[in-house]
């Protein structure tokens, strides 16, 4: 039971969504520089070829590059023939790849809820579906394929922004996720959430340029997330540690959501 086995995700496949920026991005180097060979997905090919280049240069593991605007149906279904040319297997799918939508409630678009509702709901189930043969390939008794889903906070709480279809969104993929551990654990696949808080991504820096201060004086650990906070948890759930928690949602925030505003 020593620690070096207990954590080990050496040698295996795994795919993240949005790999390139952001969060995905720290849970992507999470994995390369321990071992794993790690693919990336996103529409923004210069992104994923500049994260590549920046993986690959850390060394233990591999990264790989296969673009895919996950707004279209079909991308996704490319996606996995891709993945299947190079892989007979995936042991670990991040579903990580988000968008998000503010706007005042009287002005709150329709369209809005299509965007956010697609990308960070409707396309995490798709996804899973279409790879759930290889995690299947990918499992075994004592070391189940693993899907690990980012949620949010938002999720769970009430946000102060007006980001209504996010907000939404996630709370149903924190609900997805339970739903799919119960289904796909029959099959040896866990499925679990990380209810993310506040780390500097693309999303959230127009937010943190603004209100860091108050955002950090909210969090009772006092600090936003970094790299190794979000990468952590993914390599617990990830490796033998992690092998027997399934349909939990793990919150990622220190302390955001029970710290009391009195």
């Amino acid at each position: 039971m020593d620690i070096q086995n207990l954590f080990n995700v050496k040698g295996k496949v795994v795919l993240v969504t949005g790999g390139a920026k952001g969060i995905g991005r720290m849970i992507s180097e999470g994995y390369v520089t321990n071992g794993a060979t790690v693919y990336i997905s996103s529409r923004d090919e210069k992104a994923l070829e500049k994260a590549v280049n920046e993986l690959n240069a850390l060394g233990k593991g591999k990264a790989y590059a296969i673009p895919a605007n996950f707004y279209k149906e079909e991308d996704c279904q490319k996606l996995v023939e891709e993945l299947k040319k190079r892989e007979s297997k995936l042991h670990v799918l991040v579903n990580n790849s988000g968008s998000n939508w503010g706007a005042p409630y009287d002005e709150y678009p329709s369209s809005a809820w299509t965007r956010v509702l697609t990308l960070n709901l409707h396309r995490v189930f798709d996804l899973t579906r279409l790879l759930t043969p290889l995690l299947e390939k990918g499992a075994s008794p004592g070391d189940p394929a693993r899907i690990i889903n980012i949620g949010s906070i938002d999720g769970l709480r009430v946000p102060a922004l007006e980001t209504f279809a996010y907000s939404a969104s996630k709370a149903g993929l924190h609900h997805l996720s339970r739903v799919l551990a119960n289904h796909l654990g029959k099959r040896n696949i866990t499925s679990n959430t990380l209810a993310c808080g506040p780390f500097q991504s693309k999303m959230m820096a127009a937010t943190l340029e603004k209100y860091r201060d108050v955002i950090e004086a909210g969090i009772p650990l006092g600090r936003i997330g970094t790299p190794e906070d979000v990468a952590g948890a993914c390599l617990f759930l990830s490796s033998r540690a992690g092998a027997y928690v399934n349909g939990a949602t793990i919150t990622v925030d220190g302390g955001c959501v029970v710290a009391s505003k009195l």
